[in-house]
């Protein structure tokens, strides 16, 4: 059984259709990223799956209950980690962490006893009477992120849970993620970025203008949709020498003053670069295999969202 199970979701506000039959299944213990740009429909199809916002039309089940008409005890099995951290200022980490848990019904004696093992998980030992004032960023995230946990949850929906962070708490958090999901717990998050989906994400699935676009594993979506290597160009008359290296990649793009070159084999690309190379100002290039990143641009666009 599934632990997400999404047929023909629809949802519209204000006669515009934001979510247009979607899709989506999500297996136990996997973790599941939901990608696209701004506006694409990604929070609204988390709330529907939650039963914050009813559907116009189609089918929901949460860990096996029919959502909305049981979302409730849906909810009580899952921990949810939203977009913008909303910590109660006045109260310590350890206070967050208790009150959280009441509202679940849970005797306040058990959540103390789970308070230790959360902290330690957040990386937070030791502040537990601290006051969220004091906390930085990263902290709060990571506490926001051990509060819901605290009802032991099977599933685990995550709103872009690592947005505004540096990249030292970026890396802890993702090593919290592995830790869950090596516990059996399955994730399912929204994120901008490429690289957490591609070193969390075991699937993904695209989302533009309400639609699944592309749905796999990063890997497989990668191979079937974009070339193998590219070639990042930038530099002083980076224009002039695109137009000349057209014939020796499969796809170019100019995006502001960079080129990307896109081939599965790019050696002419290179060897037309080195021979370039002198003193002075040039062009300057990166050669990378393709990422998810390539892919989203491909299939979204590089056009800026609102």
């Amino acid at each position: 059984m599934s632990s997400l199970d999404v047929r023909g979701l629809h949802k519209s506000y204000a006669g515009k259709e934001v979510v247009c039959g979607v899709d989506l299944q999500v297996a136990p213990g996997e973790c599941f990223g939901l990608l696209g740009p701004n506006g694409a429909g990604k929070t609204t199809t988390l709330r529907l799956c939650l039963g914050l916002s009813d559907p116009d039309a189609g089918e929901i089940r949460l860990l096996g209950h029919e959502v909305p008409t049981r979302a409730r005890e849906a909810r009580a099995k899952i921990g949810v980690v939203p977009q913008f951290d909303n910590l109660d200022p006045d109260f310590s980490v350890a206070e967050n962490l208790l009150v959280y848990g009441r509202y679940f019904g849970l005797r306040s004696r058990d959540i103390d006893r789970r308070i230790p093992g959360l902290l330690e998980f957040a990386g937070l030992a030791g502040r537990a009477e601290a006051k969220i004032q004091t906390l930085s960023g990263g902290m709060k995230r990571r506490l926001t992120l051990a509060r819901a946990l605290v009802n032991d949850p099977q599933l685990l929906f995550m709103d872009e849970p690592t947005t505004g962070l540096d990249p030292q708490a970026r890396h802890l958090i993702w090593e919290r993620l592995r830790r869950l999901m090596q516990e059996g717990r399955t994730l399912v998050l929204t994120t901008h970025f490429m690289e957490e989906a591609e070193r969390l994400c075991t699937r993904v699935a695209i989302m533009d203008a309400g639609r699944i676009i592309a749905q796999g594993t990063p890997r497989a979506l990668i191979a079937r949709h974009v070339e193998a290597q590219v070639v990042e160009v930038h530099g002083p008359g980076v224009e002039t020498w695109l137009a000349e290296a057209k014939a020796l990649a499969l796809r170019t793009e100019l995006a502001g003053e960079t080129a990307f070159c896109y081939a599965d084999e790019v050696e002419p690309v290179l060897a037309n670069l080195r021979r370039m190379e002198g003193p002075g100002p040039g062009l300057t290039y990166l050669h990378r295999p393709a990422n998810l990143e390539d892919l989203f641009l491909k299939l979204t666009g590089r056009d800026l969202r609102d």
